[in-house]
């Protein structure tokens, strides 16, 4: 058992409660009740959308996955700022939003396009002396934090309105925030790198423009090669488990090569095989005459050495 799983995550859950629905699936599909299952990516509680999942031996593959871009679908709230910067958080301060905010967030947008510096947010994973900043914040303290550099490879607006009420995350509830004054709303899609918080860029584009800012409903669309259309429910993933596991070649872009019986012994026993061919790339996946999985391989010159094994 050994693959990717692209999940489609509901607004509620943790994905820690996701992956550990899946070690269950898996586990009992596999006879294996202590399968190894780790996500790609946490997506806070509040926040739908695209989860990738390793299942088994695949979770040794994680490291080597390169294309770590995301892409989300959020809404930036204008008027109001919170204490976890997004809906569900305390006000902590409220103002006007002039009538001209539309055009001063559009002139705003090209300067956040780029290399940008953020400073993760106290409710937040981020480790800091054996905790996470988020167990920290709820026990009302906060720590200095390292800035770090992020990218914005792009962030377009999507669609505005005026509204006297704005709904809880993704609005699934049918429970409103009851707002002092008038606020704007954004509908905002941004193509990030790994580590981006959509929370903090939300109040970095409400400070830019001079009005309280926060994160209202977000969706990931894209975490590297998963994408949001592919992804598969809980619910579809539980009634076909084996339909719903992608192998690792669509995954990772290396090429697969095919050894015979003594060079897949070689390579299980960790010895260094010569190659049964040309391969100009630095990383192969390696299968056996029976195309079962071994692992996968470095390249050096006419040789190939053993990185991951798998069986």
């Amino acid at each position: 058992m050994l693959g990717f799983v692209n999940v489609f995550k509901p607004a509620g859950p943790t994905s820690a409660q996701v992956v550990a629905r899946l070690r269950r699936v898996y586990g009992m599909y596999s006879h294996d009740r202590k399968i190894a299952v780790g996500h790609l990516g946490t997506l806070d509680p509040q926040a739908a959308g695209v989860l990738p999942i390793a299942i088994g031996k695949a979770t040794r593959l994680i490291p080597l996955l390169e294309d770590q871009r995301k892409a989300y679908a959020c809404t930036l709230v204008l008027g109001r700022s919170t204490t976890t910067a997004d809906a569900l958080g305390e006000t902590v301060s409220e103002g006007v939003v002039p009538a001209d905010w539309e055009a001063r967030l559009h002139d705003a947008l090209p300067q956040f396009v780029g290399r940008i510096t953020q400073t993760p947010p106290m409710y937040s994973a981020v480790h800091h002396e054996g905790k996470r900043l988020y167990e920290l914040a709820r026990e009302g303290k906060t720590v200095e934090r390292k800035s770090r550099t992020i990218t914005i490879y792009a962030l377009n607006i999507l669609g505005a309105e005026i509204t006297s009420a704005l709904r809880q995350a993704q609005g699934d509830t049918g429970d409103a925030l009851a707002l002092s004054a008038p606020k704007a709303t954004m509908r905002i899609r941004v193509a990030c790198s790994e580590g981006t918080y959509i929370r903090t860029l939300c109040e970095q584009l409400g400070e830019a423009i001079g009005v309280p800012a926060h994160m209202g409903a977000l969706v990931r669309e894209a975490s590297g090669p998963f994408i949001l259309y592919e992804a598969r429910t809980l619910e579809e993933i539980g009634s076909d488990p084996h339909g719903a596991l992608i192998t690792p070649e669509h995954i990772i872009p290396f090429p697969t090569i095919v050894l015979d019986l003594r060079g897949s012994a070689d390579f299980r026993a960790g010895r260094v095989v010569p190659l049964p061919q040309g391969a100009a790339a630095k990383h192969v996946f390696v299968r056996d005459e029976a195309r079962m999985l071994v692992g996968v391989g470095e390249t050096h010159g006419a040789l190939l050495a053993p990185r991951k094994v798998f069986v």
